[in-house]
């Protein structure tokens, strides 16, 4: 009874508003736990200084199951997820809702519904291909076989790009790049053991099937000239982490020194195909890579590069023509590369699809769908805080000269910071979509996009424009234009979270935000200066001791091997091992700041450095499958999930205080060995 009579009483008061003030509404709850991290996901028998990536995640990864369709699944992944659900949403409304004939709406459905449509595609055949298979049975010569490669989506062994000038950023370049095998990097055709030799068995059955499926006579026969003309290109390749190499890669021409540097090009029969054939200034990037590989085109057969051209031709277009194509694709790149047992559902193909040939036409509906005002304006804030400790790092690096410490700050005043989503939307009136034709939709995004590049060549560097969508679960740094950018999609839980814990958006997209910006002063971006050129604003004293101490962060990367006989590259892997670090580094110091000098409150039993660094790892949880893995060492500049998430900590003396780690415990580096950069 006296249950019901107070419980008479509430509903009384509640209908009493008009002279009782209305309770408070409940403050909304993180997404993740209580305050921003999943306690579940914790292995808390393991020391956190034994394996703190474990501590964070350790029953995660020891229970949660790999998606069949997935090469590797983690947070990012579970955002990407996230996004393709988001897009497809809206890819469904527009599909069902009145659109102009010839907006960028009306586009989008147009070319997800032809991708969408299975059997036009199968009714097709190989017809979308006959015209570009007749051109390249009837070339004769190597000018033929030349002029054929010009066009945006022939394959050869070097290729072009449009940038930012690192000599005047305020003008677009040409740029001359090594390109042309079918296999992700040269390892895979040079390496030794066994399962190299499992990798070029199943590429030489690929392509021999491509070739059947194009009504070759003898396939076997000539996809192994095809695999061994790339092999030759592959012994000439220069090394992924060479390339990384901002000094060796840009080497300014004119015509006459691009033909010097490049005999066996017909360079006027080339970039007239290409539609660049009035532009006089180039920067070659890997000048004997792209020296010798064009001489394979006197010492191979014309034959031989005919039969190159017609398969990659259908290879790269294998996902937009009949199913054996698609299939056939799917079993070498993600079956046997990656390890992959599915293929992924269709509309899932389909959005990404649509993100990378009309990415700003479907980003503008979901930035206004997705991102609040009110997200931009916490990002905006923390950005702004992240360049504020940053400042305050430079002030008291022991190891920078002044000299080169006013260089820094200087380079830092001019970082411009991104948000969400770009300011001004793509124009896409010139991309042609068709219904019901999707090898033609998918070319035409091809040569849309390179068009619009050539056609602003003499035009200034817009500085407006994105290179992801905002659809995009990423972030990059451009050190041509001294730009951060955080698009839309990457800014939600547990990267950032509006209701979490503060220590949590610190040591998550505060470490994101620091990582990007670490970027601008990495072993390579320290080339560029603030105006995006490349300059050397280093004394003498603080490269050499700013080189040996990446040279020890090298070596903790380079003993860390997830595979057997498999380690990470240090050298190849060092800008962003550089931005993990000095990210972190970074967002500790935001985070103080933010503290004011107050103690942060111990939240479910962890303190506010505890809740920053478990929210700094929780982001790194992954699982990969072994082929995957294995295809990261060889070809990604990051280092494995695992990596990410426990070297930088190791080096941070706060790490060590938070988690009581001593001397003893696995993962303990001595204070004199840690590294310390930004």
């Amino acid at each position: 009874m006296k249950a019901a009579l107070m419980l008479c009483a509430t509903l009384l008061l509640a209908a009493c508003g008009a002279e009782q003030a209305s309770a408070p509404p409940a403050a909304p709850k993180p997404s993740i736990g209580t305050f921003g991290i999943d306690l579940a996901a914790m292995d808390t028998s393991v020391k956190p200084g034994d394996d703190f990536y474990r501590y964070v995640n350790g029953s995660w990864v020891a229970t949660f199951e790999m998606p069949a369709d997935k090469a590797r699944y983690g947070v990012f992944d579970a955002l990407r997820d996230k996004a393709e659900a988001d897009v497809r949403t809206l890819l469904d409304e527009l599909a069902e809702s009145p659109t102009a004939p010839g907006s960028v709406r009306q586009k989008v459905a147009d070319l997800y519904r032809s991708w969408m449509d299975e059997a036009a595609i199968e009714a097709r055949g190989i017809e979308p291909l006959e015209g570009d298979l007749a051109a390249i049975a009837a070339a004769r010569t190597k000018a033929d076989v030349v002029a054929l490669m010009g066009n945006v989506d022939y394959a050869k062994p070097l290729g072009l790009y449009i940038s930012p000038d690192p000599a005047d950023t305020t003008r677009y370049v040409v740029n001359i790049t090594q390109s042309g095998l079918g296999m992700p990097v040269r390892d895979y055709y040079l390496n030794e053991g066994p399962e190299f030799d499992a990798y070029r068995a199943a590429y030489g059955a690929y392509v021999a099937k491509i070739l059947e499926l194009v009504g070759d006579e003898v396939p076997a026969e000539s996809a192994a000239a095809i695999v061994a003309l790339e092999t030759e290109l592959a012994r000439v390749h220069w090394p992924p982490e060479r390339r990384r190499n901002v000094q060796a890669t840009n080497n300014p021409v004119d015509r006459a020194g691009l033909a010097a540097m490049i005999p066996a090009m017909d360079w006027n029969v080339f970039l007239d195909r290409a539609g660049v054939g009035d532009v006089q200034h180039f920067i070659v990037n890997e000048t004997t890579a792209l020296r010798d590989g064009a001489a394979l085109l006197d010492t191979q057969p014309v034959d031989v590069w005919k039969k190159y051209l017609a398969f990659h031709l259908a290879s790269d277009y294998a996902s937009s023509l009949p199913r054996a194509f698609d299939e056939a694709s799917f079993d070498f790149y993600r079956r046997t590369l990656a390890g992959v047992e599915v293929q992924r559902d269709r509309w899932k193909r389909g959005v990404q699809l649509v993100n990378e040939l009309i990415g700003e036409g479907v980003g503008e509906i979901y930035a206004a769908r997705f991102f609040p005002p009110e997200y931009k304006a916490q990002m905006d804030e923390l950005v702004a805080n992240l360049v504020a400790a940053m400042s305050e790092r430079l002030k008291t690096l022991s190891w920078m000269d002044d000299a080169t410490r006013a260089e820094a700050a200087r380079k830092l005043a001019t970082f411009e910071p991104r948000v969400g989503y770009p300011s001004k939307w793509r124009d896409y009136s010139a991309y042609a979509v068709e219904p019901g034709k999707l090898f033609e939709n998918v070319r035409n995004g091809h040569r849309f996009d390179w068009s619009r590049q050539v056609e602003r060549l003499d035009e200034p560097v817009d500085r407006d424009e994105w290179e992801m969508n905002p659809q995009t679960v990423n972030a990059y740094y451009n050190p041509l234009v001294n730009q951060i950018t955080f698009p839309a999609a990457i800014l939600q839980p547990p990267f950032f979270d509006p209701y979490a814990d503060p220590a949590v958006n610190y040591g998550a997209i505060g470490a994101v935000i620091g990582h990007e910006i670490g970027h601008g002063y990495d072993d390579q971006g320290r080339e560029f200066d603030e105006a995006g050129k490349i300059r050397n604003w280093w004394t003498p004293e603080t490269n050499e001791r700013f080189n040996a101490a990446i040279a020890r962060l090298g070596e903790q990367y380079d003993a860390f091997c997830p595979l057997e006989g498999a380690c990470v590259n240090g050298n190849f892997t060092m800008g962003e091992n550089i931005g993990d670090l000095g990210g972190l580094e970074m967002a500790y110091t935001a985070y103080k700041l933010f503290l004011g000098g107050r103690e942060a409150p111990v939240v479910d039993g962890f303190t506010g450095d505890q809740r920053f660094f478990m929210a700094h790892t929780q982001v790194w949880r992954a699982i990969q499958r072994e082929d995957a893995l294995r295809n990261q060492l060889l070809t990604d500049p990051h280092s494995p999930a695992p990596a990410r998430g426990s070297i930088p900590e190791r080096n941070m003396d706060a790490w060590y205080a938070a988690f009581d780690v001593r001397e003893g415990d696995a993962q303990y580096i001595a204070p004199e060995d840690r590294v310390r950069i930004w």
